[in-house]
């Protein structure tokens, strides 16, 4: 295999790529017209990410439009309640609704099993991988242990933060054993992931912002430590990246502790942060969507912002968040073509 061909790999083991290998937050989804075509065809979200063949093929579109230096499976960070015995819908306008919390000893008993009970979700990747040139990276992920637990402890509401956080105020130690059974049941999800083809691993906290001290060490920082170190206690040696998102200003203390191969960076990063972070690990962001979106000069600028600051060093180009279901797909092509100076 060429330095190009494993150009995202390369730069996990800490090398300078030229040009930046690039991959997109949400890359399949809502903006691609064949995308929503596709899901048309399922009335239920769960059961879309569920059926291997339609996942698969949701993966791979945007694979075969931009070429992609890297496909991410297409799934939901919310398969782990599901293993864990927990009812799960997306409503729509709503997005999830999850039902009530299992028994704790049931949901201890199931996270073992978690890789299994998600096998559909192998078969989406052993399917993605036959039908990917040798050159494309394939991303297996789960969600942040407390992100996850969001969802479970509340629900439909767990959009709102500050509810969340009054669960670990009222009963830490409760909250903290079900951490414990989400980082067993993601590390068995990911080991089955690593099995069934994927070469890296990503852990997305998208709910990492607004702790005050010492709350996002003991919910953040340690999870994953423990989440890492489980995965590797199970044989698994695949460069995994982190990505506490929105917690910029604790980006620091998070890499002094957590050992991921990489760091994943939200759109209010500092060029200068993101720098200084880069000289430690390889690092991956940042591009605001919203720039992505709105396309023209601020796009080229804000592209070129970011070559210019981390550019000279290991960089997987990527979008500080997901792209917007309107964002023109024009937007994605001009963002490619300035990334890799055509």
């Amino acid at each position: 295999m060429t330095a190009f061909q494993a150009s995202i790999l390369s730069v996990l083991s800490g090398q300078t790529v030229s040009p930046t290998p690039v991959w997109f937050m949400r890359q399949a989804g809502r903006y691609l017209p064949e995308y929503r075509e596709l899901r048309a065809s399922t009335p239920g979200f769960v059961e879309f990410c569920l059926d291997p063949v339609k996942a698969a093929e949701a993966t791979l579109q945007p694979i075969r439009r931009f070429g992609f230096d890297a496909a991410i499976l297409f799934s939901d960070i919310l398969m782990i309640p599901l293993a864990l015995g927990q009812d799960l819908a997306f409503a729509a306008g709503e997005g999830p609704v999850l039902g009530e919390l299992p028994d704790e000893g049931v949901m201890r008993d199931k996270a073992g099993l978690a890789g299994e009970a998600l096998a559909s979700v192998g078969e989406t990747l052993r399917l993605v991988r036959a039908g990917l040139q040798p050159e494309t990276t394939l991303i297996g992920f789960c969600g942040g242990p407390w992100t996850v637990l969001t969802y479970m402890l509340n629900g439909k509401k767990a959009h709102d933060r500050s509810l969340i956080r009054t669960f670990v105020y009222d009963d830490p130690e409760k909250v903290m054993r079900l951490i414990d059974i989400v980082i067993e049941a993601s590390a068995q999800y990911l080991l089955m992931q690593a099995r069934a083809g994927a070469q890296v691993l990503k852990i997305f906290e998208s709910w990492a912002e607004g702790f005050p001290d010492p709350y996002f060490d003991d919910l953040i920082i340690q999870p994953h430590k423990r989440l890492i170190a489980r995965v590797r206690e199970l044989g698994v040696t695949l460069p995994i990246i982190g990505f506490p998102r929105g917690a910029e200003a604790r980006c620091r203390s998070y890499l002094d502790v957590v050992p991921v191969n990489c760091l994943a960076l939200g759109t209010a990063t500092p060029l200068l942060l993101g720098a200084e972070l880069q000289k430690d690990r390889p690092i991956q962001g940042a591009l605001d969507p919203v720039a992505l979106r709105s396309g023209g000069r601020a796009l080229d600028a804000a592209v070129d912002g970011i070559l210019q600051a981390w550019g000279n060093g290991p960089l997987i180009f990527n979008l500080g968040h997901g792209i917007f279901p309107d964002t023109p797909i024009a937007h994605v092509e001009q963002a490619l073509k300035r990334i890799r100076g055509q």
